[in-house]
C-alpha cells in the first residue's frame, strides 16, 4: 500500500465524504493538501455534481479555506462539454438542467435550443419541471441522440438524506422512451481518459481517491490508474465485500495518505 501510494503523482480527489461532510471540511484536510504540494506532488478535484458550475465549487473551496486555480476543479459538465466538441461539433443541444449548468454550456459556446435539437442532454436537474422532462421525452422517442451527465442516482444533502439524482431522472426517460442515456461522468471512461489528459500524468503516477465504489473506485477498475477509497463518507468495510468493484488501496481518511507521504519525505 505504502509503495504504491508513494509513486502517485497526481491525486483526484472526491469532495463530499473525502475531503468535508456536508459544509464541514475534516480537520485533515488541509494537511493532506499542503503535504502533497510540500512533497512535490499536485491535486485536483472532481465532482460528479452537475447541477452546479465550476466557479460555484472554486467559490465553495474558498469559503473552507482552500484556494485552487480553475484547472484543478474538474466537474463532470466539463468532461461531457470537452466530448461534444470533438464529436459532434455545431450539433444544437436540449439540455436539461439547471441555470447554472446552462451557464456552463453557454460559457463554452455550446448552440443551445429549445426546438428540434440534434443532442438532449440530461444533467442533474434541481429545478426539473413536467414541461422540460415531456419535451426531453418527445425529443429522444424521437431519435435525438442522448447522452446523461452523471450516472448517479442519488444526492446526499445535509441530515443523512438523498434527492433522487440524475441516474433516476434518466430511469423516469427511460420508462417513457425505452431508451437509457450513454454517461459522462464517473465512472465512465470518458471521465477517466479526461482526467490523463487533463493531467498530463501517466496513468500509473494518478490516484482517484473517494469515498464510493460505484463511482470514484470504478473508474479506475481495469486501469493503471490507481484508486483508494477512504471510509469517511459512504461505502463501509461491509460493502467493500459484497462488491464486485475492488479498490487498489483501502485508507480509513486523507489522514493515513498524508502520514505516508511525510514518511517518505523524511
Amino acid at each position: 500500500m505504502k509503495d504504491k501510494i508513494r509513486q502517485i503523482k497526481s491525486f483526484i480527489l472526491d469532495m463530499d465524504g473525502t475531503i468535508y461532510l456536508g459544509n464541514e471540511l475534516f480537520d485533515y484536510t488541509q494537511d493532506f493538501l499542503k503535504t502533497v504540494e510540500e512533497t512535490g506532488r499536485k491535486y485536483y478535484f472532481f465532482t460528479n455534481n452537475s447541477s452546479k458550475s465550476q466557479q460555484a465549487y472554486i467559490d465553495k473551496l474558498a469559503g473552507m479555506g482552500i484556494m485552487i486555480r480553475p484547472e484543478q476543479m474538474m466537474i463532470s459538465s466539463h468532461v461531457m462539454i470537452q466530448y461534444l466538441k470533438q464529436h459532434h461539433p455545431g450539433e444544437s443541444l436540449y439540455v436539461v438542467g439547471t441555470p447554472s449548468l446552462l451557464k456552463e454550456f453557454e460559457a463554452y459556446d455550446m448552440p443551445l435550443t429549445e426546438i428540434d435539437p440534434d443532442i438532449v442532454i440530461l444533467g442533474f436537474d434541481t429545478t426539473l419541471t413536467y414541461e422540460k422532462m415531456s419535451k426531453a421525452c418527445h425529443y429522444v422517442r424521437n431519435g435525438c441522440t442522448y447522452y446523461g451527465i452523471n450516472p448517479d442516482w442519488n444526492c446526499p444533502i445535509e441530515g443523512g438524506d438523498f434527492i433522487p439524482d440524475c441516474g433516476s431522472m434518466a430511469k423516469m426517460i427511460e420508462a417513457s422512451t425505452g431508451r437509457f442515456p450513454e454517461f459522462f461522468g464517473k465512472p465512465s471512461k470518458h471521465t477517466l481518459d479526461y482526467i490523463i489528459e487533463e493531467t498530463g500524468c501517466r496513468p500509473e503516477k494518478i490516484a482517484i481517491v473517494g469515498d464510493r465504489l460505484y463511482t470514484d473506485i470504478a473508474v479506475a477498475d481495469g486501469s493503471p490508474v490507481t484508486s483508494i477509497l477512504v471510509l469517511s463518507g459512504e461505502s463501509t468495510m461491509e460493502d467493500v465485500e459484497k462488491s464486485d468493484v475492488k479498490p487498489d488501496v483501502i485508507v480509513d481518511t486523507l489522514e493515513n495518505i498524508t502520514e505516508i507521504l511525510k514518511d517518505n519525505k523524511e
